[in-house]
């Protein structure tokens, strides 16, 4: 088969298939998982699609998407048909918001939030729903069920945290001498001190495994939320993004700030930059007004509406 050429390569990147630079006419498609779960059929489906079109191998990518390696050019069509019988599709590449990251709190013992149930809406209303929309550069989202932060949600363009905030009723605590929760918090934030329990703020990251430790029920009453992070970026260059100071009891709210931020980049930011360069320029204190207040969501058709 004749080499392919780069504006061939380029136009089929945009579906999902990377070149294998090995070969001239091989190339890895890229399935999009939606919230890093799939059911059996789906994984049966990949299977075949890898050896009908593909090599016969499929890989894991860092971003919990799968490819199918060594399609040959000609296959690409028939591939894409094949999968979207199953309702999976590939894609994943270019300067626009990216599939969603997302750890398995569902399920997990410490997660506190529905991770999969927020990362598919996440899918649909951002990647499936501002999938065309063009922006600086790409966009990155994750989301992590609890602190232990095993998808490094502050690494991405904007990160979900799930959260629990204790709140002490000091009245209930006996000043333990073994005190259960001095125990047991992981990151030593609480510590006994004059006699009653106290949390140091400044190291509590609400990871909520002091829940019903305390015997006398002075640590039942918590808040559950989440904590949203931005400007984060992992690659040729690192920076590690703030999070947002309140935290979100509201998972609308959320969806609200991940839209903004997306309407944020769209509208300040240069091209080429990434998200963590934008809110350095501009001031991460004037990116966490705009993300608070509703101006972004008013002049959302304007914004969408610009080169």
């Amino acid at each position: 088969m004749a080499k392919i050429s780069p504006a061939e390569i380029k136009r089929v990147k945009a579906l999902g298939f990377l070149h294998d630079k090995n070969t001239e006419d091989k190339f890895n498609g890229r399935i999009i998982t939606r919230n890093g779960k799939v059911t059996a059929e789906e994984c049966a489906a990949v299977a075949e699609a890898a050896k009908k079109f593909g090599s016969g191998e499929v890989t894991m990518t860092t971003r919990l998407t799968m490819e199918i390696q060594g399609i040959p050019f000609e296959n690409i069509e028939p591939a894409i048909e094949f999968m979207s019988k199953y309702g999976l599709e590939f894609g994943g590449t270019g300067a626009c918001v990216r599939p969603v990251v997302s750890c398995k709190g569902t399920t997990c013992q410490y997660g506190l939030i529905d991770t999969f149930g927020l990362s598919q809406e996440i899918h649909e209303r951002f990647f499936k729903g501002m999938g065309d929309v063009k922006l600086p550069h790409k966009f990155k989202i994750a989301v992590g069920g609890c602190p232990n932060n095993c998808v490094k949600p502050d690494l991405n363009d904007v990160g979900i945290i799930g959260q629990r905030v204790p709140t002490v009723d000091v009245s209930k605590c006996r000043g333990c001498k073994v005190c259960q929760i001095e125990k047991n918090c992981p990151i030593k934030a609480s510590r006994i001190t004059d006699g009653k329990i106290a949390i140091d703020t400044e190291v509590c990251n609400h990871c909520g495994r002091c829940k019903n430790k305390c015997p006398f029920k002075a640590y039942d009453n918590y808040t559950d939320g989440y904590r949203v992070y931005i400007g984060g970026r992992w690659g040729k260059k690192f920076s590690r993004g703030k999070y947002l100071t309140t935290v979100i009891t509201d998972k609308e709210e959320v969806l609200k700030i991940v839209e903004k931020a997306i309407l944020l980049f769209k509208d300040k930011g240069i091209q080429g930059e990434r998200f963590a360069e934008t809110v350095e320029r501009i001031g991460f204190e004037n990116v966490e007004a705009q993300l608070m207040s509703d101006e972004l969501l008013e002049r959302r058709d304007d914004i969408l509406a610009k080169e």
